[in-house]
This record gives C-alpha cells, sequence and structure tokens, in this order.
C-alpha cells in the first residue's frame, strides 16, 4: 500500500514528470526496433519483479492462490502505464490520480482477510 501511495505522491507534480520513458518508447518502436524494445521491457517487468518479494508476502497471509505475485506485479504496472497515458490525453494528473486510487482499492479488497482460501474477491 505504501508503494501505491508513492506513486500516487508522484502524480502531484508537473505533467512532464508523469511519465515513463521505457512506456513512452516502447509504444513507439516495438515492432521496428527489437533493442530498444528489449531494454524497454527490462526495464518495466524489472520494475513489477521488484514488486514481487512484497506480494508474496502480502499473498501468503492473506492466502491469496488464485494468481502469483508476478501478475499482480504486471497488473500494478498495467494500471500505472495507463494512467500515465490517461494524464496526458486528458492534458492533467486527475485521471491518473483515479486510477490508482482504483488500484489500491482493488489491493485494498484483495488483501481483506474473510476470503476463503482461493476464492476471488
Amino acid at each position: 500500500m505504501a508503494y501505491i501511495d508513492f506513486r500516487a505522491a508522484l502524480l502531484e507534480g508537473p505533467l512532464e514528470g508523469i511519465t515513463c520513458l521505457a512506456g513512452t518508447m516502447v509504444q513507439e518502436v516495438f515492432a521496428t526496433h527489437p533493442t530498444i524494445r528489449d531494454a524497454c521491457r527490462a526495464s518495466i517487468i524489472g520494475h513489477a519483479q521488484s514488486l514481487e518479494a512484497d506480494l508474496s508476502a502480502a499473498m501468503a497471509t492473506h492466502v491469496i492462490t488464485f494468481c502469483s505475485a508476478r501478475s499482480l506485479g504486471l497488473h500494478t504496472q498495467a494500471v500505472l502505464q495507463g494512467a500515465f497515458i490517461l494524464a496526458k490525453a486528458e492534458a492533467g494528473p486527475p485521471v491518473a490520480a483515479e486510477s490508482v486510487t482504483h488500484l489500491k482499492g482493488y489491493f485494498r479488497q484483495l488483501l481483506q482477510p474473510q476470503h476463503p482460501k482461493g476464492e476471488t474477491p
């Protein structure tokens, strides 16, 4: 949750700062520049992987078995990348902040202890 709060705080700066260079680049060159695509992938996937240990611990504590820590890390990155795009399309960060709020709500629901083992919330 602290990571999501951190990402939300980053949205309070100027619109130019709400970006991911790797995300922007890979959208433009994925088919024409495989070396750049692979470097962007390493950055984006690597960042998602940096969340996996914390996600694994939370999943074990809350008995979440319907998905993997890897998939949750990638989902987090997908939401954040999409939020950056929406912020630029809307010419302001409020829409991105809403997306991050939804992401935090998803994790709150996911981590509630009353879900029976293996049941999707």
